[in-house]
């Protein structure tokens, strides 16, 4: 009951704080969440900057949960959909993928959260994701596969790959070498407005 009310004025918080303007939902974990560093400076934070900077007014929802998979992406669109976003930018699947869960299960489970998004009409941006090749061939291969499948199947558009430019560099995460420091986040930031600004 104490999670859902501190949940429930976070989600308010986000509300207030776009009141009047047009707003961009980014569903993710913990890389969206910033996990390891201040929310301020996760990348969900400074591609509000780049936005206001651009002259474009809206607001940017931190919809990050960290160690949230695929399966609770539904629900929690269902939630946010309150705050009446006009855009979604989807960064699921990553603890699906290194916890080895079913794609099946994984790619069912977007494919949900997707036409969840569609019949409440938000233009949707889907964040692409890879595994580190310990993995194994087959899996991994799947794993990227299925953003691409997907972005094909419902004419989405398309991040290829969320990392691009941080994946596997030192300089640009935190100690456990899996979550991007604040630098690694600008870097995250300025990938996801490459590809959302043709949308604005």
């Amino acid at each position: 009951m104490k999670l859902l009310m501190i949940f429930f004025i976070f989600f308010l918080s986000q509300v207030q704080m776009g009141f009047g303007q047009e707003k961009i939902l980014v569903l993710g974990d913990s890389l969206t969440e910033g996990y390891g560093i201040d929310q301020e400076y996760s990348y969900p934070s400074v591609l509000a900057q780049i936005l206001k900077q651009n002259g474009h007014n809206y607001t940017v929802i931190n919809g990050g949960v960290s160690g949230s998979t695929t399966a609770s992406g539904k629900s929690r669109l269902k939630w946010f959909l309150k705050s009446k976003p006009t855009i979604l930018i989807l960064a699921l699947g990553a603890n699906d993928g290194l916890r080895g869960i079913n794609l099946d299960q994984s790619q069912k489970n977007l494919e949900d959260i997707i036409a969840l998004a569609k019949k409440n009409k938000l233009v949707i941006f889907l964040a692409g994701m890879e595994l580190p090749p310990n993995y194994g061939v087959e899996y991994t291969t799947k794993f990227k596969k299925m953003f691409s499948l997907l972005i094909k199947k419902y004419s989405l558009s398309e991040i290829p790959f969320l990392l691009e430019g941080v994946a596997g560099k030192k300089e640009y995460n935190i100690e456990d070498g899996i979550h991007p420091n604040s630098e690694g986040h600008k870097i995250l930031a300025k990938t996801v407005y490459k590809y959302l600004k043709v949308k604005l």
